[in-house]
């Protein structure tokens, strides 16, 4: 009995000690498991703030304002010269030049003051400098000296640049682009009071006042394959136009536009394309009344004048066509830089941005496409003579009365952004009226960038709208009919096959998209207005005719498994409604539906459309909310539909009343997973929408994404321009989009939850 004993305590002993050991591995998993799951958390979070903070880091330098810096002060250079009528600095802001009242050329170092090249300009004698202009940036340098013998000479400065022993060195020069002989305006000897060129590789031409006329003299090159050198053909012309209170002269870039401007404002335009007869097309007053013209210069490409007055306005004035299709020139936008008249307007040669100089010696740095005001600062603290921007932006000059020349540094390295220009109107060069617009880049150099979120943002939506539209009826009845409706075993089969749809690379759903489905629609598109409409109709009738066959026929088919003879009806119905598209077309529209949408409605058809994609990443989309709703409707407790139907409720009435109410915080989780999905979505929008960031809310219109735009530019932009941080904006802004949204989405959910738990 006592052995006994003894084997029974060995055996609890035993146990318990087995059982302590059990008991310790599951405490032990449990804590694994609970901080596991605690650090996983914590992690996705301090991703997500990461990311966040990183996408701000990029954005934050595109509004930090623009600084500027004083570097040095110092004596004019060789000021015993002569007077300044023009100042210039080289790219790297070491070398200056300043070009003088008695036809001297004088470079000198820019942060020292110290000249390094003195040269004379060919006057010949008895003749007088009475007037003076810079040619177009595209002249590289040229420069234009009026005589009073009716005659002018173009000078050129340049820089070549060596490294010996390493170091960088500029060496100045002048140069003769149009020979060192005076060439002869005016053969009558009147005195060029006013004057203007451009040198191009095949046009050059001189546009000067005398007292009473405008002469017009162009250079054509022509070269032949078999010589050497280029023969100049010259046309003189005298324009049709009162020359006696003309103040300004400017040509544009290409020698087709020449502007006459008078001090009061009044402003002409001629077309000079052929330049043995120019027609005046254009005339009008660009300035208010009672106030004087002070200034005036081409905004970088010559597509627009800026115009200052003596009441401290600058206005941008842009040549567009008019509802006639006549050119018209239209203020476009008008910048307050100063209470005194601004004396000097100096654009930058790479953006569509300026300097301004006034009489009290502020200084304004301006962009026009953002209407941003960069820099505002008192440079000299007298009335200005002679003020220049490098080529770069990076740096000015300004001479003042007092004899000192101010050199100032700058560092404005994103002028184009603005909050107006990401998100509202802007009125850009040429266009007829303000407008969203996206386009980041051109070929032309002189090209005006445009930042417009708002069309990717509008693109963005509109294509998960339509996804949505197409996605969510099918997934939401499709789930509810399996959940609820189909027989368990039809179920197995079902539920994984649409799951499995969600394994599809996106890549291959818009390859299919844009090469496949878009020309079928296209050719089809009566066809799918048809399905529409047939497939429904052909359903209904079936089910009407369904309860008319025999009992015995019904009883064969077992129950949950009717949807399986819809499946040839559908795909029946589905082709004769492409079937009889085409004939239909012809039938009721004499031709294509496309056609009768664009003749009739003013409706266009892009092949790749928001059709196209609604319907391509709407599939994508139906297995996500599909399998989280058919979840959630199948996890209802069975005993709240079973006590529904108890209690006399209809399977109708059950699933409305009781299992959607129940099931509808997993409902609105799936529907806001699968809208997330469709904002996010890339290389469907990418492949089907033929990228065309345009804001219409048609259907047949294609569009561009936020993500797509992102996927197609990201890889062509520069590190650290603006470009590449607005994209990382575009960026950020689906990522708070995102955030927000799903934010909201997760209070409503919870308060579904709370509400119908008690059911």
């Amino acid at each position: 009995m006592s052995k006994i004993n003894i084997q029974t305590k060995s055996s609890l002993a035993l146990n318990n000690s087995a059982g302590g050991v059990h008991e310790r591995w599951r405490l032990i998993k449990d804590s694994v498991g609970r901080y596991g799951i605690v650090v996983g958390g914590l992690g996705v979070i301090f991703a997500i703030a990461v990311i966040f903070l990183y996408l701000l880091y990029v954005v934050y330098p595109l509004f930090i304002s623009a600084t500027a810096q004083a570097v040095n002060q110092y004596s004019v250079p060789d000021s015993s010269k002569g007077k300044t009528l023009f100042l210039g600095i080289e790219e790297q802001n070491e070398v200056g030049v300043r070009y003088t009242d008695n036809g001297e050329v004088i470079f000198f170092s820019v942060q020292t003051g110290k000249t390094i090249l003195n040269q004379s300009i060919k006057i010949p004698e008895g003749s007088k400098i009475v007037s003076f202009s810079q040619g177009s940036p595209v002249s590289e340098g040229a420069v234009v000296y009026g005589l009073s013998n009716g005659k002018a000479v173009i000078v050129k400065h340049q820089y070549k640049i060596t490294y010996p022993d390493n170091v960088r060195l500029i060496t100045p020069s002048i140069d003769y682009p149009m020979g060192e002989e005076p060439i002869v305006v005016n053969e009558s000897g009147a005195a060029l009071d006013k004057i203007a060129v451009i040198i191009g590789e095949k046009t050059s031409a001189i546009v000067a006042k005398t007292a009473d006329k405008i002469h017009l003299s162009s250079f054509e090159k022509e070269k032949s394959l078999f010589a050497d050198e280029a023969k100049l053909t010259r046309t003189d012309t005298v324009l049709d136009y009162s020359a006696l209170d003309v103040a300004d002269i400017l040509i544009d870039k290409e020698g087709r536009n020449l502007y006459l401007l008078n001090k009061n404002g009044q402003l002409g335009l001629f077309d000079i394309a052929d330049k043995s007869s120019p027609t005046l097309i254009y005339e009008q007053n660009v300035i208010e009344a009672g106030q004087a013209v002070t200034s005036s210069a081409f905004l970088n490409g010559d597509l627009s004048l800026l115009i200052g007055d003596s009441n401290g306005l600058v206005s941008q004035w842009s040549k567009v066509r008019d509802k006639l299709n006549h050119f018209a020139m239209q203020k476009i936008r008008v910048f307050k830089v100063s209470d005194k008249a601004v004396l000097a307007i100096n654009p930058e040669q790479r953006r569509k941005g300026f300097m301004t100089v006034d009489a009290s010696g502020d200084v304004g740095v301006y962009h026009t496409t953002s209407e941003r005001e960069m820099i505002k600062e008192r440079v000299v603290d007298s009335a200005p003579v002679a003020a220049a921007i490098s080529p770069r932006a990076n740096a000015l000059l300004v001479e003042a009365e007092n004899g000192k020349i101010s050199f100032w540094t700058l560092d404005n390295k994103h002028p184009e952004v603005s909050i107006r220009s990401l998100w509202q109107e802007v009125w850009y060069e040429s266009y007829p009226k303000p407008d969203y617009v996206w386009q980041s880049s051109s070929a032309n150099s002189d090209f005006e960038p445009k930042y417009s979120l708002t069309p990717l943002v509008f693109g963005t939506l509109k294509a998960a709208f339509y996804a949505m539209l197409v996605a969510m009826p099918l997934a939401l009845m499709g789930a509810i009919y399996t959940a609820y409706f189909m027989t368990s075993k039809m179920r197995q089969y079902v539920k994984p096959s649409i799951e499995l749809m969600g394994a599809l690379p996106t890549v291959i759903l818009g390859f299919l998209a844009g090469l496949w489905l878009a020309p079928i629609i296209e050719e089809y598109l009566a066809g799918l207005f048809a399905l529409i409409i047939i497939v429904p109709l052909c359903v209904i009738a079936f089910a009407f005719a369904w309860q008319f066959l025999p009992k015995s026929t019904l009883q064969k088919i077992p129950e949950g498994w009717e949807s399986a003879i819809l499946i040839p009806v559908i795909i029946l119905s589905a082709w004769f409604a492409f079937t009889v598209s085409v004939p239909l077309e012809a039938f009721l529209f004499n031709g294509t539906l496309r056609d009768w949408f664009k003749t009739e409605l003013g409706i266009g058809y892009d092949q790749r459309n928001a059709l196209v994609v609604g319907i391509a990443m709407g599939f994508a989309v139906i297995p996500t909310i599909y399998s989280i709703a058919e979840d959630a409707i199948f996890s209802v407790p069975k005993h709240l539909t079973v006590g529904s139907l108890a209690l006399g409720a209809t399977t109708w009435q059950t699933m409305t009343k009781v299992v959607l109410l129940t099931a509808s915080p997993g409902i609105f989780s799936a529907v806001m997973i699968g809208l997330g999905r469709a904002v996010g979505e890339t290389m469907i929008v990418l492949m089907a929408t033929g990228n065309t960031p345009v804001m219409d809310l048609s259907v047949f219109q294609g569009l561009r994404t936020l993500a797509a735009n992102i996927a197609v530019e990201m890889p062509e932009s520069a590190v650290d321009s603006t470009h590449y941080r607005v994209l990382f904006l575009a960026a950020l802004v689906l990522f708070m989009f995102t955030f927000i949204f799903n934010t909201l989405a997760e209070i409503i959910r919870q308060r579904l939850r709370e509400k119908y738990s008690s059911l």
